[in-house]
Order: structure tokens, then sequence, then C-alpha cells
């Protein structure tokens, strides 16, 4: 009860997610779960063929151009982490 006070009214009702940002959030979970990011870059491809042609029919009402961009977060997700470049000072 002590919480529900503090609780300030936005006056918005709780947005949905778009189904572009289920698609995303699916395929992330999917990278993750699936060990996209540690396997051979010719095995990425071919998952992401595999999984875009699924996607593709589970997410029909995406457009070519945001199942081209939900590729492209996936293909940058899926790559290793950077480290950080040390300045020689």
């Amino acid at each position: 009860m002590a919480k529900d006070r503090n609780r300030r009214p936005t006056g918005k009702a709780p947005s949905t997610p778009t189904p572009f940002d289920e698609a995303r959030d699916e395929l992330f979970q999917h990278i993750m779960r699936c060990g996209v990011i540690d396997s051979a870059p010719d095995h990425q491809a071919e998952w992401f063929n595999e999984t875009m042609a699924y996607m593709t029919e589970r997410y029909s009402e995406l457009s070519e151009a945001q199942l081209t961009e939900l590729r492209t977060l996936g293909t940058r997700f899926a790559q290793p982490a950077k480290g950080k470049a040390t300045s020689a000072a």
C-alpha cells in the first residue's frame, strides 16, 4: 500500500510495444539463447537467414524496410563486444 501512495499519476496509459519492438526483443532473445555471438561468421549468416525467414512469417505486419532494419540490429547485436581503446598519454 505504501508504494501505491507514492506513485504519481502520469495521465498516460501504459504503452504497448509495437510489433517491431516485439520482433526485435524476440530476435535478441534468440541470439542470446542460441549462442550466435560465439559462432563463426558463416554460421551466423546461415542462422540469420533461417531466423529472418521465421520472423517474416511470424511478424507478417512488418514491412520489408522494418525486416531489413531488424536484421541489421540483430547482426550488430551478435557481434562480440569491442574493448575500450586505451590512449597513450
